[in-house]
This record gives structure tokens, sequence and C-alpha cells, in this order.
């Protein structure tokens, strides 16, 4: 099998021959993907007031952060400070053909790997700046006509986007959403699914009319939407603490529901101990539960080892693990 070949039978759960494999730094990764290139009618600002460092997005957003500090930082000035801009208000250019050019020659010279395309995120991801977190929650409740209105228009862009994603050789498309905090959802499931859950269904029965599979990003604790996001047609959860939600329940729900997990060893419980015994034994696990029945597992490395304690050997141990037990038994 090809790396692409792998990563297809895990995410439809169609016996692999063995795990996929996602690592950095020149380890086993069966993904390649390419990034958007620039656009033509927005080019980024970036200046300092006293110790604080800000920046626009392509959104129109503001963003702040105490210079050198955090890469991000935190909205200053959301692009739509009033509901009576939301009209007259212009979406980035994200779905222009030649913003593409580049990713589609990229993706064509390794056509034997996994070809990724990525999403800024669905509507909650995009539009909670557009708005600002706090407000937006409100919004929820007290404006849903705009809310249904300013998801529409974003929903709109995203599937042209995935248009151009599929125009230009993706296999899958990832996005991150992160809906969750450590024991429950951000807002109520009921209201999870009256708001949000007919665009996933949209977006992923879209994503899926183009031959693309979704992978999704969540942090925190989502369990009372993991049947409506395989239900809807989420392929993949890329969970960065799998161990939130116990192993073994998570491993249960996800193969009855044909969903793959797309996963390092949890990197709250079980990286940052520094034990190697544990680390080992939970890769070791982790292949057992997710992968050895029909497959379903793709691991992979986290990308900031500093901002969570952990040192690069102890993310080797990981990886040797699951690269020694990555091959799965014939069915």
């Amino acid at each position: 099998m090809t790396p692409r070949d792998v990563i297809i039978r895990n995410l439809e759960l169609r016996d692999p021959e063995r795990i996929g494999m996602s690592f950095s730094a020149g380890r086993m990764r069966d993904f390649c993907s390419g990034g958007m290139g620039p656009s033509a009618t927005w080019t980024q600002k970036r200046w300092t007031e006293g110790e604080m460092e800000f920046n626009d997005d392509e959104w129109g957003n503001v963003w702040y952060r105490i210079e050198g500090m955090s890469a991000k930082g935190e909205i200053f000035e959301p692009a739509l400070k009033d509901w009576a801009m939301l009209k007259d208000y212009q979406l980035p250019d994200l779905a222009h053909p030649a913003r593409y050019q580049k990713m589609r020659q990229t993706l064509a010279q390794q056509p034997d790997h996994y070809r990724l395309g990525g999403l800024g995120g669905f509507p909650f991801a995009i539009c909670r700046y557009l708005r600002k977190m706090e407000v937006y929650f409100e919004d929820l409740i007290l404006e849903r006509d705009n809310i249904d209105l300013l998801h529409e228009k974003v929903t709109i862009l995203l599937e042209q986007v995935m248009e151009r994603l599929a125009e230009a050789g993706a296999d899958g498309v990832f996005f991150c959403e992160d809906w969750g905090i450590q024991d429950r959802l951000l807002i109520s499931p009921p209201m999870w699914r009256d708001i949000f859950k007919p665009i996933y269904r949209r977006l992923c029965a879209k994503a899926h009319s183009l031959n693309l599979h979704v992978l999704m990003h969540s942090c925190g604790y989502n369990w009372d939407i993991l049947d409506d996001l395989a239900e809807v047609g989420v392929n993949a959860f890329q969970f960065d603490q799998p161990g939130l939600y116990g192993l073994e329940r998570l491993a249960e729900k996800l193969q009855s529901r044909k969903v793959c997990l797309f996963a390092p060893v949890d990197i709250q419980k079980v990286l940052p101990t520094g034990d190697r015994a544990l680390i080992e034994a939970e890769a070791e696990r982790m292949v057992r539960l997710f992968g050895a029945q029909h497959g379903g597992l793709i691991a992979k490395n986290y990308g900031d080892l500093h901002g969570i304690g952990v040192q690069p050997e102890w993310d080797q141990w990981a990886y040797d693990t699951f690269l020694r037990c990555r091959n799965l038994p014939a069915s």
C-alpha cells in the first residue's frame, strides 16, 4: 500500500496494513500538504504601541499580544463591531483560484502521499472572532437572525474553498474548531444541534460530494456531540487529549461509528509525565484499541512540545513505539 492508501483505509476503517503516521522532523509521514497563496487584496499590517504588538488578519479583525509572548494573542477589535456593518461586509478572497496554483503544484509532486488541504475553521471558529468571543456567545441567543446570516455568508465561502482544494488535488480537508473545555461543551448540546449541526451536515456533504474526507481538530471534551459529528460525516477526530474521554470508551464509540482517531499520545495526562514506560504503553494501547480490528488510527506528534513542557526525547519514545507496533494483523 502507498502512504495514501494507508490513510484512506484508516479513515474509512477498511483493513489497512498498518496505522497511519504523521510525524515531523524527518520521521514517517503519510501526508503532504500545500499552503494557500497570498491574497491579492490584503497585506497584513503589524505595529507596536508600548509593550503591545498589534496585527490585522484577512477577515478584518485586529489582534494584540504582549510583544514576544503568545504566538497569536487575543482579539482587540473585531471586524464586525456592530451588526449594521454586516450588510456591506466583504469576506476575504480565500476562494480565488490564483491562490491555489502553488498548492496544485506541490500536491502533484507527491501522488503517493495523502494530500491534505486546510480550512481556517468552520463558521464557529471564524465568526466568534468576527464579533469577539464573549459578544458572539450573547449573539447566539439575542441576535439569531444576524448570526444565521453571518454563518450563511461564511458557509458559502467555505464551500467555495473546498471546491478550490479539490481542484488542487486534495484528498481531504482539515479544520480546527475547539468546542470543549475540560469537562463539557462551550454551549449546550441542544443549542449546538439547533444552530451548528445543520451547518456541519451541509459542509461535510459538500466535502464528500467533492471526494474529500473531513478531518476535524477539536480541543476539550466533545463527548456529547460525537455521535452527531459522526452522523453528519466527520471522518476523523484530531484529538490531542484522547485520554480525556477514556481510551476504551472512546475506541468503542469511534469504532462503532467508523470514525478514525488522529492523535498523539495524550498531551495532558501522559506525554508531559516523562515516564517512558507509561508513554510507550499508552502508544501501544492506542494501536490495539483504535487500529487492530479494521484500522482507524493515525498517530502523530504534537507540534509545540516546549509549550506543554515535553522533552523531544519523550516524544521520540512515543514515535518509536508507534513505529514498532504500526503493522496491523490481516483481517
